[in-house]
C-alpha cells in the first residue's frame, strides 16, 4: 500500500474544522482545478479528473470530531481510501491531515503517486485557505 499524507495547521477549533470536512458538499471547494462534473452530496461525491479517471466516493466511516474516512463507491482504478483526522493543536487551532492510502503496484505508483501528492497538498492548503 502507498501511503500519501499533507498536514496543515488551521486557527479553528476542531469542531468546525470536522463539521466542514464532514460534509462532501464542501469538498468541491478543496478541488484543483483539473477537477470537473462535480456533483455531492453530504456524504457522496463523484466527479472527473482531467485526463484520467471519473470517481465516486462515500464517507465510509464518520468518528466525531476525529477523523473521516471516503472510499469509492464504483470500481476505481485501484483501490483507495481518502481519510481526514482532525486533532486540537493545544493553542485552539486544528492539526487537519489527509491520507490517501492506494494499492498500487510498481508502475501505477510511479505514475499516480505525484499527482496524489499534489492532490494531498492542495486539498490541505485550500483547507487551511478556506476556513482562514
Amino acid at each position: 500500500m502507498t501511503v500519501i499524507e499533507s498536514t496543515t495547521e488551521i486557527n479553528q477549533p476542531v469542531a468546525t474544522v470536522y463539521a466542514f470536512l464532514a460534509d462532501l458538499n464542501n469538498h468541491q471547494q478543496l478541488m484543483p482545478e483539473n477537477i470537473y462534473n462535480w456533483s455531492s452530496t453530504n456524504d457522496e461525491a463523484s466527479f472527473t479528473i482531467q485526463n484520467m479517471a471519473k470517481l465516486a466516493i462515500k464517507i465510509s466511516n464518520r468518528v466525531e470530531n476525529e477523523e473521516l474516512t471516503a472510499i469509492p463507491t464504483e470500481k476505481a482504478p485501484f483501490d483507495l481510501e481518502l481519510k481526514w483526522t482532525v486533532a486540537d493543536n493545544g493553542n485552539g487551532g486544528t492539526t487537519a491531515k489527509h491520507i490517501i492510502t492506494a494499492d498500487l503496484n510498481m508502475m501505477m505508483k510511479m505514475l499516480a503517486a505525484g499527482p496524489l501528492q499534489k492532490l494531498a497538498n492542495h486539498q490541505t492548503e485550500r483547507l487551511a485557505e478556506v476556513l482562514k
